[in-house]
């Protein structure tokens, strides 16, 4: 049997077009989530690694912007168990990295930010300032938590890489699914990252979710322009989630070594990598990742501990004029990114979405 028809995900969401930013932490702004907002698509901050009241304050400061709706993410992943002698021996691992710019790894590493499934405090700021949307990357919070936010008119979206993921979503109440494809940059949503991956690409696993579920379906990864947009809408998506496609806009974080890779021929050649943050991500191919080709899983600490080490060595880096130790997440759609303020970048996703 069918499943039942969604309901209509952008009536849901109060927005006028199929498009939603992709919430990513350290790289989207308030700047750029007010500006994707009052362009009529879905504008969102990444606030995982922050405080509860850093996240109230970026929140307030995209509400000063816009009144439209607003995505704010959150990591649901499983808090990190300290290993002290796994952890000196990445920061030793890391040591020539780190002298190469005329400095030492840090003394030792820690958990540099808290899971949200037990930071209580993000949950009472989340209830208290009432964003439109609440998302979450890496699993889901607990059920209480999920019927708080439903209670207070939030509407609630999770990241799903296979199709038991997305069933125990739907299965929880989330409104709607985020299908992230293989090819999507950034850290992969999988529950587990030391589980099997089915490296699932985007139009696939759309399709596959489509059929199965009966809540919307939003598609995400490789997706650059409004023809990419209007391909997964055809596979049945209610929605596409763009990242790569915002980080060179003129409101993006993106540091100037960043912004530099993202329009090179770097950009032709991304890879899935843990050594940055101790979790699966997909980066611009730069000095790190290839010293992390050598480098076996159960070397790295546990996310989000090996973070500690990597912005450190990024830090010293950069010190010396190198960025090639920067998390320059990026999808394989990459080489379509287009340097532009963010209203000009939606009214040609836009146009695009309109011919297509």
């Amino acid at each position: 049997m069918m499943p039942s028809r969604p309901q209509n995900l952008l009536e849901l969401l109060k927005i006028d077009w199929p498009i939603i930013q992709a919430p990513m932490a350290g790289t989207s702004t308030p700047l750029m989530a007010a500006a994707v907002s009052n362009a009529g698509g879905l504008g969102s901050i990444g606030i995982g690694a922050l405080t509860a009241a850093a996240a109230g304050d970026m929140i307030s400061a995209v509400r000063a912007r816009s009144n439209r709706a607003l995505n704010v993410n959150l990591f649901c992943h499983h808090p990190a168990q300290s290993d002290l002698a796994r952890q000196r021996a990445w920061l030793e691992r890391l040591r020539p990295e780190f002298e190469k710019f005329g400095a030492s790894p840090p003394a030792a590493i820690a958990e540099p930010y808290a899971s949200f499934l037990e930071n209580e405090d993000m949950l009472r700021t989340l209830l208290a300032t009432k964003p439109s949307v609440v998302s979450f990357h890496f699993g889901l919070p607990r059920g209480e938590w999920i019927a708080a936010l439903r209670e207070a008119g939030i509407v609630l979206l999770a990241t799903a890489t296979h199709l038991h993921e997305a069933r125990l979503i739907a299965a929880a109440g989330i409104h709607a699914v985020v299908a992230q494809g293989f090819e999507a940059g950034g850290h992969r949503g999988i529950f587990d990252p030391d589980g099997e991956d089915a490296q699932l690409g985007t139009m696939a696993l759309t399709r596959l979710l489509v059929q199965e579920l009966n809540i919307p379906v939003i598609a995400a990864g490789g997706i650059m322009d409004g023809a990419g947009i209007a391909a997964a809408l055809r596979l049945g998506a209610s929605a596409a989630q763009l990242g790569t496609a915002f980080v060179p806009t003129n409101e993006s974080a993106a540091d100037a070594g960043y912004r530099a890779a993202l329009s090179s021929d770097a950009a032709h050649c991304t890879t899935m990598t843990r050594v940055i943050s101790g979790r699966p991500a997909r980066c611009l191919a730069n000095r790190f990742t290839a010293f992390g080709a050598s480098v076996s899983p159960d070397e790295v600490p546990e996310y989000p501990i090996a973070y500690d080490a990597g912005k450190a060595l990024n830090a010293a880096a950069k010190a010396k004029g190198d960025f090639g130790y920067g998390a320059q997440w990026a999808g394989q759609g990459a080489p379509l990114a287009r340097a532009l303020p963010v209203e000009k970048l939606m009214s040609a996703l836009i146009a695009e979405l309109q011919t297509a």
